[in-house]
């Protein structure tokens, strides 16, 4: 996150979890709304996404998702935001 400041930052929880602590510039697309809002948010698919959840579990599952879906650079926040 801190190499390319283009990147886009997804926090996948839910609004409550995000509406009490989240990563500043983060974007919340819930993990049930992630395949119906994603392209209003990322355009190119060969942009940069970064995921992330409170633990990584979810966000893993997301990436998962997406790169099923064709984007090219979908990377997880290894252990979510309780890494930080």
């Amino acid at each position: 996150m801190r190499e390319n400041r283009d990147a886009v930052l997804i926090d996948v929880r839910t609004k409550e979890e995000y509406r009490d602590t989240h990563i500043e510039g983060a974007i919340n697309i819930p993990m049930q709304e992630i395949s119906q809002k994603i392209s209003r948010y990322v355009k190119n698919k060969n942009d940069i996404i970064i995921v992330y959840c409170q633990y990584g579990g979810r966000s893993k599952k997301v990436m998962g998702w997406l790169n099923k879906m064709g984007f090219q650079n979908v990377y997880n926040l290894a252990g979510g935001i309780e890494s930080i």
